[in-house]
């Protein structure tokens, strides 16, 4: 596992084939760390599924409203929810949508962010300047790249728990 070097703004994210240690950009999308800490501390990310994962271009979940594989999972309706807190306004940047990175997924309204997000698996520039990216995976991309592809997957797989480091014992 990399190191942690801020707990605060790290999330673990463990997935079925171990742990995705990932760095949030405060300094770069306050607003979208914070949300994504929120979520993790509600425990409302897991086991959540990812809904839509296409090969050579991204993982999305974060569907807290309708993709709990445990409580209320709504295939049809997975990846059209959000969470019972206000969406986010865009927080673009000049970083890019570099393989690892974490985008906020987002309807055609800029400003519509709410809890879904994507792992890009490869860089997707054509991204850069209209999704928020704030954060990155520092460790276990190679998990990630081992989650079930579909649009959505037969049999998809999900979060199981997302942490923030500072509250991991």
């Amino acid at each position: 596992m990399a190191e942690i070097k801020d707990p605060e703004n790290t999330i673990i994210l463990t997935l079925k084939d171990g742990e995705v240690v990932i760095e949030l950009l405060p300094d770069v999308a306050p607003k979208h760390a914070e949300r994504m800490k929120q979520l993790a501390r509600d425990k409302a990310y897991d086991n959540v599924a990812f809904h839509r994962v296409i090969e050579g271009f991204m993982a999305q979940t974060g569907d807290v409203e309708h993709a709990n594989m445990e409580k209320d999972y709504n295939p049809r309706r997975s990846g059209t929810g959000g969470s019972q807190y206000d969406d986010l306004p865009a927080e673009f940047s000049k970083l890019p949508h570099d393989r690892g990175s974490i985008g906020a997924a987002r309807s055609a309204n800029p400003n519509s962010a709410n809890s879904q997000f994507f792992i890009n698996f490869k860089d997707n520039h054509f991204l850069n300047g209209q999704y928020t990216v704030y954060g990155r995976v520092i460790s276990g991309m190679e998990f990630v790249d081992k989650i079930t592809r579909g649009e959505p997957p037969v049999s998809p797989d999900r979060m199981i728990t997302v942490r923030v480091a500072a509250d991991v014992a």
